[in-house]
């Protein structure tokens, strides 16, 4: 099993105590794993407390024999019940908690146990961190997307016509964990799940549901809504496969393109002009331009295309992202969307996803993973890009 590196661990906490120290924090707690995970190297359930002047502390409640082989934090310390860190900490005054997961009654009750103290939002301080990604992270995002390769090329010996969407995303599934996928993909988000089953095909393609991309498909029941379906999957129609892996807490995200016997001339052409404006937008970020500018030079680029209507999706479905950074959590920095503005910085990693949606026929797009370094970009996910005709 493959544990953080203490150097790594403790490189990070050392930029977030200068990110807090900017925020004039005396410290910080962390209740919520991801977050937790990515500053102490264990998910065991902890509380993470990282005060700007001292070591961290690592409160363990279950399972703390785990939690000391896991993690390189020098002060872990077990405990039964949230009550008993206020042993363990100096006063603080003003505290970051991540308050944008975190339940309000977990506030309440922590606001009884510490005392009259001043709460701040320190999420965005782990995110900001994490815009950056280190040799070791990116070595596990490679590692996924290297079992996402075996993933696509895997497709067509198992895919049949008749076979229905949530069946293939079933094999594949279980394909994929058999290589060491570990199915779920985490998402920072209150309402929103992510799993690996993103499969549509032909009509499917074209409805949209809750998730914010520019289709949902149908799912298979109003209770999950999202996602591949029952629905059979046909000759001569566009199949896209959108499957995330994560290895080690870490994920890449890829989109490609199928089809039985052939695929309609409308998703050909709209699928080619993906790719286009996918390569001429990742030029255009290495030229230091805004993820706001870079979002609207992509809308522009489809409206020269002929495919203005149909990017990211159908009015008034669009959405408003090209695309999201990728970690230890499938949202995070940075994004190149309608609502963002900052460049894309070296050693960012984000997942570029322009698609056409086309209403009651389908859809078409292309994604890939891609890493920034030193004035290039290099596509993490280099599966094949041509539409697989079976």
């Amino acid at each position: 099993m493959l544990f953080a590196p203490k150097e790594e661990i403790y490189s990070r906490i050392t930029r977030l105590k200068s990110l807090m120290e900017d925020a004039s924090l005396d410290g910080a707690f962390f209740h919520y794993k991801i977050d937790y995970y990515y500053l102490s190297g264990t998910m065991q359930d902890s509380l993470l407390f990282v005060p700007v002047d001292d070591e961290p502390v690592l409160f363990v409640k279950r399972e703390v024999s785990r939690a000391k082989r896991e993690s390189p934090i020098n002060r872990i310390v077990s405990i039964r019940s949230i009550k008993e860190i206020i042993h363990h900490i100096k006063p603080i005054k003003k505290v970051g908690l991540q308050l944008d997961v975190v339940p309000y009654n977990d506030v309440m009750r922590f606001r009884e146990i510490v005392g009259n103290v001043e709460f701040f939002n320190c999420s965005p301080l782990t995110r900001e961190l994490r815009k950056v990604k280190s040799p070791f992270e990116i070595a596990l995002i490679e590692r996924a997307a290297a079992i996402q390769k075996m993933v696509y090329e895997y497709v067509p010996q198992v895919l049949e016509e008749g076979m229905t969407e949530i069946e293939l995303g079933g094999i594949l599934e279980a394909y994929a964990k058999a290589l060491g996928h570990e199915g779920l993909l985490r998402v920072r988000s209150l309402n929103y799940e992510a799993y690996t089953w993103h499969i549509v095909s032909g009509r499917t393609g074209s409805i949209v549901s809750q998730s914010d991309s520019p289709m949902g498909g149908l799912g298979l029941s109003p209770a999950f809504p999202v996602g591949a379906s029952m629905k059979k999957i046909k000759r001569n129609e566009p199949i896209l496969i959108d499957f995330g892996i994560c290895y080690h807490g870490y994920q890449a995200d890829q989109t490609r393109m199928f089809a039985i016997g052939s695929m309609p001339k409308l998703f050909v052409d709209g699928y080619e002009a993906c790719r286009e404006i996918h390569y001429k937008v990742l030029d255009k970020v290495l030229e230091g331009l805004t993820s706001r500018e870079l979002f609207e030079y992509s809308k522009k680029l489809a409206d020269r295309l002929g495919f203005g209507d149909y990017y990211l999706g159908y009015r008034p479905h669009k959405v408003r992202f090209l695309a999201h950074g990728i970690g230890i959590e499938l949202s995070e920095l940075p994004f190149i969307a309608a609502t963002h503005d900052y460049p894309i910085n070296n050693h960012a990693v984000f997942a570029i996803e322009p698609k056409m949606v086309f209403p009651r026929k389908g859809a078409c797009g292309i994604e890939n993973t891609v890493y920034v370094d030193n004035g290039r970009y290099r596509i993490l996910t280099d599966t094949d890009e041509r539409i697989t005709i079976l």
